[in-house]
């Protein structure tokens, strides 16, 4: 299994085919294997890398650098020990708002940000905390309590209790993300964004309304925002033939800007 020591910790990676590169990043407690649905059309023509970030799936779980800039300065090592030359990165919830921040800190070092049900900001922290309290208290209870929210009406239960059973095998550490994600906004950052963005997102996700990603693009230049029919917070495994179809437009609008950046 191919991994990378970086920043005290090892990472699990997967790199498949070749061609322009694309870089998926998962969601809070999940791991690259979520991006299944997308491996086969894009390792056709692209080079692919899926990355098990900190704390999850096959990577190590490190009781430190559970943050924002952690995951980021991980990114920017993987990026720059794997030679990829200025990947677009797609980013699913709490990995889009690592995408975004990598393109606003780094922007040298990407062609692109794709963010799939983010990036989130919310008005208060009480919430996230109450979460975290809830975590600590019953952490089997409390994921297969919130997790079904995450997917539209009609999924089958069988992704649901995938995504559950991932989650729980993830290391306890990072629920510092979700502790500090309450105090989160990149609205602020979003007009000095210098990389070409397109927003991905679910109809019906109810865990990142869309009116983020609406507001967002509207602080981005040349932002644009793509909505899944049907889908909720996790478009690319509840529509992966409608997803990957919008990622790919995506890509193509993106490779005139990003060759303009360069």
């Amino acid at each position: 299994m191919p991994n990378l020591d970086v920043n005290d910790t090892t990472l699990h990676y997967e790199d498949e085919g070749t061609g322009p590169a694309l870089l998926f990043v998962h969601g809070w407690g999940t791991s690259g294997r979520t991006w299944g649905a997308q491996l086969p059309e894009f390792a056709a023509d692209h080079r692919v890398l899926t990355v098990d970030w900190r704390g999850c799936g096959r990577s190590a779980r490190p009781a430190r650098g559970n943050t924002i800039a952690g995951v980021v300065s991980d990114l920017v090592a993987l990026i720059g020990a794997l030679r990829l030359d200025r990947p677009v990165v797609v980013g699913s919830s709490i990995g889009g708002s690592f995408a975004v921040e990598l393109g606003v800190r780094r922007p040298e070092l990407i062609g692109g940000v794709v963010p799939v049900g983010a990036p989130g900001y919310w008005p208060s922290a009480r919430t996230q905390a109450r979460l975290v309290a809830d975590l600590r208290r019953d952490r089997a209870g409390t994921v297969a309590g919130w997790v079904p929210g995450w997917y539209a009406p009609g999924t089958a239960p069988a992704l649901i209790d995938w995504t559950v059973r991932q989650i729980l095998d993830s290391g306890v550490y990072i629920d510092e993300h979700q502790a500090t994600a309450g105090g989160y906004d990149p609205r602020p950052t979003l007009p000095g964004l210098k990389v070409p963005i397109h927003y991905l997102h679910g109809e019906l996700d109810a865990a990142i309304p869309l009116e983020v990603p609406r507001t967002c693009a509207a602080l981005t230049p040349g932002a644009e925002v793509s909505i899944i029919p049907g889908a909720g917070h996790m478009p690319h495994q509840e529509r992966p033939a409608a997803f990957n179809a919008a990622l790919r437009t995506a890509l193509t609008g993106m490779a005139p800007a990003a060759r303009a950046t360069a």
